[in-house]
């Protein structure tokens, strides 16, 4: 008998479809903002937690009609809490327009903040994906709970694809709503300065020590076997980190050098995300004395094994 490879990661490309409210379990309903695209999947996931009184949990971009649609779709039913995981602009604005069409409180992350001290260079790039606008009513930390009629969230900070980031556990039905750091679709995107290589490995590890039975992530489907899945993503960025080792090793000083080597066949418009993703690595192995650079790692620097 064949036996499964558990270190191996196992992508799942199945994709919720926008355009209506679908009960995924008794407790958890989700619509899709209509915002798809190569870095959202199908869009982000809207997703409405219990019955009759409710929490409504990343309501996504600042799209009007997501959120006429949303309300629609609770029409008789009372939102009692705006949960936002990370404030990416598919993500939290939409708690603002909901909010003041609800006078629900907004609740979750914190405001953006940078994993460190942002270069001139980098300002343009942060503020293109950083909803720098959210303010919560209530910043919710690690086991901060928040609840209602049948239902608890549970704080769990997971900084890394931001350093803000958020999932929410739902002890009820042994589910982690994982935001965007652990997603069944894709690998997660750990752009430096927004997000940091290291802070994200050390989530992953955290999560691997919870006994959720599914996520609920922010694209994309289900995380059907989560403990499983979270040992393919480290192995998987152990393995990159490996290879860019191997490319300074070979000769390439440079990221783009690196990204032409090591992502074979890649969709040109995630040919960024791509670079971005390589320079968290680096800036990782510098901090930990494994690669050498000159002063602060940088985009465009020239990198060398130390």
């Amino acid at each position: 008998m064949a036996v499964a490879d558990e270190s191996r990661l196992t992508l799942d490309p199945a994709m919720p479809v926008p355009g209506r409210l679908e009960t995924v379990t008794q407790l958890i309903r989700r619509r899709i903002a209509p915002n798809g695209g190569p870095f959202t999947a199908s869009g982000t996931c809207t997703y409405v937690i219990g019955v009759g009184e409710v929490a409504v949990l990343d309501p996504g971009p600042d799209d009007p009609a997501h959120i006429d649609a949303l309300l629609a779709d609770l029409t008789g039913e009372r939102i009692t809490a705006i949960v936002v995981t990370h404030t990416h602009r598919d993500h939290s604005p939409g708690a603002r327009l909901l909010a003041a069409r609800t006078s629900a409180p907004i609740v979750g992350c914190g405001p953006h903040r940078a994993a460190r001290a942002v270069s001139e260079s980098e300002v343009p790039r942060l503020d293109a994906s950083a909803d720098r606008a959210h303010a919560p009513d209530r910043v919710m930390v690690e086991g901060d709970l928040v609840s209602g009629p049948g239902w608890t969230l549970a704080a769990v900070e997971t900084p890394g694809h931001t350093m803000n980031h958020l999932a929410f556990a739902l002890p009820e039905a042994q589910a982690l709503f994982s935001g965007d750091h652990v997603m069944a679709w894709s690998t997660t995107i750990v752009a430096p300065p927004d997000g940091a290589m290291r802070a994200y490995m050390a989530s992953l590890e955290k999560l691997r020590g919870r006994d959720e039975t599914v996520y609920w992530p922010g694209h994309g489907g289900p995380v059907r076997e989560p403990a499983r899945f979270l040992r393919g993503l480290a192995c998987h960025r152990r393995q990159r980190e490996a290879a860019i080792r191997a490319r300074l090793s070979d000769g390439d000083t440079g990221i783009a050098q690196i990204v032409a080597a090591i992502y074979r066949n890649l969709d040109p418009r995630l040919r960024g995300a791509a670079a971005l993703s390589v320079f968290a690595h680096l800036e990782d192995l510098v901090g930990r004395g494994l690669v050498a650079t000159d002063g602060a790692p940088q985009l465009d620097g020239t990198f060398t094994p130390a």
